[in-house]
């Protein structure tokens, strides 16, 4: 089958365990297949401090359009592949809407794959401490710190409300949706 001809489609490609940047990299080496591997980076408390996290989207996945009668094999044999989602028989392409909604959303951040998620809490939130003396405590914003990781909560302790400064990785935000 020639390439002119050819009506490249999203497939789902299943990846070796945690080698979805090697794969979308041999991936893209190859011509007239275009990869998306979007990449979540976040902040993570660890015993050495907050560090930055980076990590696949769908782990153990990345999304690849290309032209599957001609290009199944170079794909599925490429380096940091397992194969191609498949139905049996069948290897059923995924909505190109789809993908294109999560790209646009990354792009809208400015980076290439990279979506940076970042704690939102506004003043007048509910929020619970998840640990330390005072987890389980569930009190509201009173104020968010500017250029830190704090925030100021109002909690009832001992019979009386009492503001503390509370860093904002140690707290259990309520799900928002999307701006």
């Amino acid at each position: 089958m020639t390439t002119e001809n050819a009506d490249p489609q999203w497939y789902c490609v299943k990846t070796q365990p945690k080698r979805e940047s090697t794969a979308a990299a041999r991936l893209r080496e190859l011509e007239e297949i275009e990869v998306f591997a979007p990449m979540l980076r976040y902040r993570k408390v660890t015993r050495r401090g907050k560090i930055w996290w980076v990590e696949a989207f769908f782990p153990g996945y990345i999304l690849a359009r290309f032209d599957l009668p001609s290009l199944e094999k170079a794909v599925t044999y490429s380096a940091g592949v397992r194969g191609l989602v498949k139905f049996g028989s069948l290897t059923p392409p995924g909505p190109a809407a789809f993908v294109e909604l999560i790209r646009a959303e990354v792009l809208r951040q400015g980076t290439d794959e990279i979506l940076t998620l970042l704690p939102r809490v506004e003043k007048g939130e509910e929020v619970e401490v998840a640990a330390g003396p005072l987890g389980g405590s569930k009190g509201t914003v009173v104020e968010v710190l500017s250029g830190t990781d704090r925030v100021r909560v109002l909690l009832e302790f001992l019979g009386r409300e009492r503001i503390i400064e509370i860093d904002l990785f140690s707290l259990l935000l309520p799900r928002k949706p999307l701006p």
